[in-house]
């Protein structure tokens, strides 16, 4: 499922694959207006405006918009039952059998996958019982006053990965029945050519009260590798992760368990900048934790061991060798070549 904002793209990214032997299928979800939060009134003046004045209503839209598109029936024509969602940045999101076959049995209509939260999720939705049902709690429906209690690992041990299992004609009921627009609506606050407007979202993980047997299934930390920022993207791609059978697992080479701790600075955080300073991805098996901010580039070959911080103050710059290997360095000041 496509927003207006990612259609294009998708498409061009996908023309790659098209004598694959494999079809894939996409959709467009809907489109709001955005809403001017003084005065309450739409922001675009027509259906032909600019983009800017319009959003996409965020992933519960899903049932409405894959019902609308035509392949939900086109599926069920098929003989298809069940259908596996997740978040395209989660990159550990595998299609798991064993899953789907817990869900044909259980006689569910819906499952939520869920994995321990650390802090790094302190963000992720959670489940709750609320007036007899089970219920997504997002960060955005707590008061202000309860987001410590809310962030805390050791009240609220797990969090949604997003990656939802479901039963298609259950899709197709609580459209068709309208039960499926009872979905908790989250404000979310934008500020738009200097203008603070709303927009209306809702969340795919809200539907669990809509569907019979609906509930959260606790699933290893190894099912959530999302990619949301250059830090995610730079541990992907370095040999801390392999892929084996299609599916990234943490390298059997690396001494310790868990990925280490990112910090890449501003000058890393768009994705040109990012390609643009590392000449090559650092060898990573070893570090425990990076921090990197102001103007560096890395040479190709580079090993990073233990903790590293390299910062480049104000007007300076530091360029890390080809083939350096850094292990448990403080560096700082400005060097164009470091040889360690």
């Amino acid at each position: 499922m496509n927003s207006f904002n990612t259609h294009e793209d998708t498409q061009q990214v996908l023309s790659k694959y098209k004598n694959s032997g494999v079809t894939i299928r996409t959709f467009n979800q809907s489109r709001f207006p955005r809403i001017l939060k003084d005065t309450m009134v739409p922001l675009p003046k027509d259906v032909k405006g600019s983009l800017e004045d319009w959003y996409p209503p965020g992933h519960g839209d899903f049932f409405q918009s894959f019902y609308n598109s035509g392949l939900l029936q086109e599926l069920l024509d098929q003989g298809k039952e069940y259908i596996f969602l997740s978040n395209v940045d989660n990159l550990a999101s595998t299609c798991d059998f064993d899953i789907c076959k817990y869900l044909e049995e259980s006689g569910s209509e819906y499952f939520m996958e869920l994995t321990e939260k650390t802090k790094a999720d302190v963000k992720g939705g959670t489940l709750i019982e609320y007036e007899g049902r089970v219920r997504l709690l997002e960060i955005a429906q707590v008061p202000p006053s309860r987001v410590p209690e809310f962030a805390s690992i050791k009240k609220f041990k797990i969090f949604n990965t997003n990656n939802i299992w479901l039963r298609m004609n259950a899709i197709k009921r609580t459209v068709e029945d309208k039960s499926i627009f009872d979905l908790d609506v989250i404000e979310n606050k934008k500020t738009v050519n200097k203008q603070v407007v709303l927009q209306l979202e809702t969340a795919v993980g809200a539907a669990i009260k809509c569907f019979k047997g609906g509930k959260g299934i606790l699933v290893s930390r190894d099912r959530f590798l999302p990619v949301k920022s250059t830090n995610d993207l730079f541990v992907i791609q370095s040999n801390i992760y392999e892929i084996r059978n299609g599916a990234l697992i943490v390298n059997p080479r690396r001494p310790f368990s868990g990925a280490p701790l990112i910090k890449l600075g501003s000058h890393f955080s768009k994705v040109k900048g990012y390609m643009e300073r590392l000449k090559g991805i650092p060898n990573l098996l070893e570090l425990d934790q990076l921090t990197i901010s102001g103007d560096v580039t890395l040479g190709e070959g580079v090993t990073l061991k233990g903790s590293v911080i390299i910062v480049a103050n104000d007007g300076q710059k530091i360029d890390i060798a080809p083939g350096s290997v850094l292990e448990n360095k403080i560096i700082t000041g400005s060097l164009r070549i470091l040889d360690l």
